[in-house]
């Protein structure tokens, strides 16, 4: 599974390193490091939205508020 966080600066600006760290944490804590594989990316084009995720292609707008709940649904349960 690939999940990708927008790094650029909007989504800095609305807390994509808190994301970052908490998806990094809830991996590492779930021994999920060889199943998902997380990177960065800029700008992905939906800036009016909370932090860009993608899930192996598929977006969603997180934010460090919803990050536990975003990752118990969608890379967990689906891992």
């Amino acid at each position: 599974m690939k999940v990708v966080v927008c790094i650029g600066s909007s989504c800095h600006i609305k807390g994509s390193r808190q994301v970052v760290e908490n998806l990094q944490k809830l991996i590492a804590d779930e021994n999920l490091g060889d199943k998902v594989e997380l990177g960065g990316t800029f700008c992905m084009g939906r800036c009016q939205q909370s932090v860009c995720v993608t899930v192996d292609g598929n977006f969603f707008s997180v934010s460090p508020d919803t990050v536990k709940e975003f990752f118990e649904k969608e890379i967990k349960a689906k891992v």
